[in-house]
């Protein structure tokens, strides 16, 4: 998901926010040709993600700056591990150190919430993905992230798939009629290779959904949002494997578990992205001359 050139483009956008006419701190105060070395340290236990972006904050602040990556996306490290060393020109790591760690911070605490989401439902076939609520700009990265963690991407933009929400529904119904009559008109209308999904948050919507048909020249998953663990059971049974089911609405570490045990093949979390926290990593430099 990740290309050099996007990573780029997102980091070079950062770096000219932060220091718009260059570091006027590290201009004044350290000398031009005083070099250093910078470990990035982790100061609570994780799951890492964005070492490349990392590297980029440095690569394109100065083309003497090298960093050595110690941990790979996706590995676990302890409180104290050295994630990567960076050395070179003073000037340019403290430069780049606050956007560096701004996007591994962020990116290194969606990975850590998601391997939580995925360890609590290792038991059960069902998958953690999460949704479109990224922060605008950084879905790439933040998506990169959770999968770092072991979690999955759902449709990365309005343009990869169809999802029939209840907004949707309500116009469609009152062009066509019925939940039913619209989803077939919708089915007829796309292209093969694209996918149809739709959202229901009654079990009493779902007949009129099914009678669209399933499946490839129908709908191709069926969303059960803020549905209670009863009423999934109910709906996974009715559905009986025709569609992907895919769990949304009421998900934390707390209900997780019970909701992939009612046989759901998705769960969808927007808290992997709307809510992570930038987990503690610190960059320790120590100019040498």
């Amino acid at each position: 998901m990740l290309s050099r050139s996007h990573i780029d483009e997102v980091v070079r956008a950062a770096l000219d926010e932060d220091a718009p006419w260059g570091d006027l701190t590290s201009q004044t105060l350290i000398p031009a040709d005083a070099t250093a070395t910078a470990e990035l340290r982790a100061r609570e236990a994780g799951v890492f993600s964005g070492g490349e972006v990392f590297s980029a904050a440095f690569a394109l602040t100065g083309p003497g700056i090298e960093v050595e990556l110690r941990a790979g996306d996706g590995t676990r490290f302890a409180r104290g591990d050295v994630l990567a060393t960076v050395s070179g020109p003073a000037r340019g790591i403290l430069q780049a150190e606050r956007v560096g760690l701004n996007f591994v911070q962020r990116m290194s605490g969606i990975a850590t919430l998601t391997a939580a989401f995925v360890a609590a439902v290792a038991h059960t076939p069902a998958r953690i993905v999460d949704t479109r609520k990224t922060t605008p700009g950084l879905r790439r990265l933040e998506r990169h992230a959770v999968r770092s963690g072991g979690g999955h991407n759902h449709r990365f933009s309005l343009s990869d798939a169809v999802m029939a929400k209840d907004n949707h529904l309500a116009v469609l119904t009152a062009r066509h009629g019925s939940v039913t009559a619209a989803l077939r008109a919708a089915r007829a209308a796309l292209p093969h290779t694209s996918h149809l999904e739709v959202e229901i948050d009654r079990l009493d919507q779902l007949d009129d959904v099914l009678a669209a048909g399933t499946g490839p020249r129908g709908v191709g998953t069926i969303m059960l949002d803020n549905f209670s663990l009863a009423d999934l059971r109910t709906g996974v049974a009715r559905i009986d494997k025709r569609t992907i089911i895919e769990a949304s609405g009421g998900v934390d570490l707390d209900t997780v578990a019970a909701i992939a045990e009612t046989g759901v093949d998705l769960v969808s979390v927007g808290a992997l992205t709307h809510s992570a926290r930038a987990l503690d990593l610190g960059l320790d430099v120590r100019v040498e001359g």
